[in-house]
């Protein structure tokens, strides 16, 4: 008998090749960090996570070529893998564990990690990072041990399709119109912030969002609505007064865009990945983003 996997609903993976593919994550990431190579990231990292962990790696390679031999080594304990049944491609799942890093408050952090594939021959990389209050996630939907993954249209049954949230967020945090989010200090409170810092003495900073192209993922919540993880990109232009110039940061050099330039204009582009809770449509609740991570990916002098 055969079995099409583009249309049979399906587990997206073992739980114990799931749990593999944790350990080969943190066995890569350990790598990557302790030489600081870039070139390495996209062999575990995909989507998002790539975008901002790569980056990353870039600027403090440029700080540090020699590498960081020193690097504490990441390691996992009490791993725990959410598979959803899915038809088609790309599969995903959630793998959760306990970290040996923690937070500003001294406080165990526990990680969870979307993993992806677009394939069978691909090997499953993360493409999505999160931490939530307390150590918990939204509790999931599951059936026979199984989570359901929420469709990215208008079959999802939610306030605002998954495939829709990228530019929801971007038009929010452009216009401030139209929200489908709940206030908090990623929402209105970041907006506050952005018409503080955009106004000092002598510069004058501008932001311009955009939806991204990474595929964001989503899984069914208890309550109808569900856990999604998505991403947007943004782009803050600093300008300061005639005259001036801006330094780019030491660690920021790694990033720039063609060469470094005596200017009172710079162009940063920032990738930022969010993960939310999205409410069943008609239940007249809002998007609450429980986590936002972001890290910038250029600087490019005007």
């Amino acid at each position: 008998m055969t079995v099409h996997g583009e249309r049979e609903m399906l587990p997206a993976v073992s739980k114990a090749e799931g749990t593999k593919a944790l350990s080969r994550f943190t066995d890569s990431f350990n790598r990557a960090y302790r030489q600081l190579d870039p070139k390495l990231n996209p062999a575990f990292e995909g989507g998002a996570l790539l975008a901002i962990d790569q980056a990353g790696i870039k600027a403090a390679h440029a700080l540090r070529p020699q590498g960081n031999p020193g690097f504490r080594a990441l390691e996992f304990q009490e791993p725990h893998v959410t598979v959803p049944k899915q038809a088609g491609w790309p599969k995903y799942f959630i793998a959760d564990a306990m970290s040996n890093r923690k937070d500003a408050k001294g406080h165990p952090t526990r990680w969870f990690l979307v993993f992806s594939r677009n394939d069978l021959a691909e090997k499953w990389r993360a493409v999505y990072f999160a931490q939530f209050p307390g150590n918990k996630a939204p509790e999931l939907k599951t059936k026979d041990g199984y989570a359901e993954a929420v469709p990215m249209g208008s079959g999802s049954g939610l306030t605002v399709a998954p495939g829709k949230l990228s530019r929801a967020y971007a038009d929010y945090l452009n216009t401030g119109k139209g929200s489908v989010f709940a206030p908090g200090p990623q929402t209105d409170g970041w907006r506050a912030r952005r018409v503080t810092d955009g106004r000092q003495v002598g510069s004058r900073i501008q932001w311009q969002d955009s939806p991204s192209e990474h595929p964001p993922v989503a899984l069914r919540t208890t309550d109808g609505g569900a856990l999604v993880f998505f991403s947007t990109v943004y782009h803050q232009q600093q300008t300061m007064f005639a005259g001036a110039t801006i330094r780019v940061p030491a660690g920021l050099r790694g990033l720039m865009v063609g060469p470094e330039k005596k200017t009172n204009r710079m162009t940063f582009t920032t990738v930022s990945s969010q993960a939310v809770t999205v409410p069943a449509k008609g239940s007249g609740e809002k998007v609450v983003i429980l986590n936002r991570r972001e890290g910038k990916t250029s600087v490019e002098a005007q």
